[in-house]
């Protein structure tokens, strides 16, 4: 999907969550974590459609389950979301669903919007309380520093081991109308394929249906967060929020026209941007890991081996270590369980490297120069079967990755 998208379509702009019309966010210190800010709230000032997707976690986080029979229970309505840092409210049990439960109540009354049209997330440590009272506290400080220069405290509010921000804005034109899309996101360990302790907010001022807006995010999910990965751990609180309110005032998109397209191809670049970010931001990591493979006899093959490669420990060490190791890349593509022919695969690391199957002459010191002096690696493999694509995207496994996790709680 991402070699389709059009970027001539739409323009990047410098902003976040509250780029588009009537949306409004806070970032506020209520005193979970020590001397930083770990509540956010995101408004929207006219009841938006919404929609989720969740993790694939049997241990399902306690504020996701609230959320999703919210969304069920509103059809797909959504106003407010509210989003703590520090405690991830998972493997709680009946207090965890009626701490989650209390924090929509408290939210709903404080704004004067219905409860089902409250969305609730949490991220942090696993197996202890939300503290209550500091949470209804932090709601009310939210809102009242709710604005729409509020973005990039949210943004800040919601992160738990990452080093930095992750924001992005798009704006794009149909029929004249201009139409913005905002997103935050947090995540930098806990990281891997279909979801991971990763937590996305995307808003958007565009007019749809929702049935179409629920399908452009899963179709987008597929292509971006779900394919990255840090660690391999797939997190109990995973979730993406979409909230689209209306406010541009374009004629509602019914059906899957130019018009739907544009808007997929700018969702796509949100979700792929934050997406990438994650990866890059991985716990200790130096490097991000951009894998991608070309014409795979299918798309589940095309992703299988560009997971395989990017969470492959060996591969990760190797980019730490700056060694040009490309027989590790091999030989994650080997056993990914994908259709090859090793006669046919040739690979790419700076320049070809490897031509049907076998090595070419090639300089082990400027690739070794090339891993050294890069941020972001990009490993390129061709397996001329078919003609099906596919991006994963990683970071490199350090000595810090470990420090990090061995200190955690």
């Amino acid at each position: 999907m991402s070699n389709c998208v059009n970027k001539k379509d739409f323009k990047i702009v410098k902003d976040g969550i509250t780029y588009p019309i009537g949306i409004k966010a806070a970032g506020v210190k209520s005193g979970i974590r020590f001397n930083r800010k770990d509540l956010a709230m995101i408004y929207s000032e006219k009841i938006a459609d919404g929609c989720g997707v969740f993790t694939k976690n049997k241990f399902k986080a306690a504020p996701l389950k609230v959320t999703g029979q919210n969304l069920s229970a509103s059809q797909g309505k959504l106003q407010a979301v509210l989003i703590n840092s520090g405690i991830a409210n998972a493997c709680t049990g009946e207090k965890g669903l009626i701490d989650a439960w209390d924090s929509v109540k408290e939210v709903a009354k404080q704004l004067k919007v219905k409860e089902e049209y409250v969305a609730v997330t949490s991220t942090g440590k696993i197996g202890e309380f939300l503290p209550m009272q500091k949470i209804k506290t932090g709601i009310q400080k939210a809102i009242l520093e709710l604005s729409i220069k509020g973005g990039t405290e949210a943004a800040e509010a919601i992160l738990t081991t990452d080093t930095k921000k992750k924001e992005v804005a798009v704006n794009f034109k149909i029929n004249g109308h201009e139409v913005r899309i905002g997103g935050m996101a947090k995540g930098s360990g806990m990281i891997h394929p279909n979801m991971a302790t990763m937590l996305g907010f995307i808003t958007s001022d565009i007019s749809i249906k929702v049935d179409l807006l629920q399908e452009a995010l899963k179709n987008v999910i597929e292509n971006t967060f779900n394919m990255i990965s840090v660690d391999r751990d797939t997190s109990t609180n995973d979730m993406v929020l979409l909230m689209a309110n209306g406010l541009a005032g374009n004629k509602t998109i019914s059906e899957k026209n130019a018009d739907y397209k544009i808007f997929l191809d700018a969702l796509y670049y949100t979700a792929e941007y934050l997406a990438k970010c994650m990866a890059k931001d991985g716990e200790g990591a130096t490097k991000l890991i951009e894998v991608e493979v070309q014409n795979a006899l299918t798309k589940n093959d095309a992703k299988k081996i560009a997971k395989s490669v990017v969470t492959s420990p060996l591969v990760k060490t190797a980019v730490f270590g700056n060694d040009p190791n490309w027989g590790r890349i091999l030989a994650a593509v080997g056993y990914s369980g994908a259709e090859v022919d090793t006669e046919k695969i040739d690979l790419y690391l700076k320049e070809k490297i490897v031509e049907n199957g076998e090595p070419l002459k090639c300089s082990r010191l400027e690739l070794h120069k090339y891993l050294e002096e890069s941020d972001e690696i990009k490993i390129v493999i061709n397996l001329k079967l078919g003609k099906e694509d596919a991006t994963a995207w990683g970071c490199d496994l350090t000595y810090d990755y470990v420090k990090i996790n061995t200190k955690y709680s």
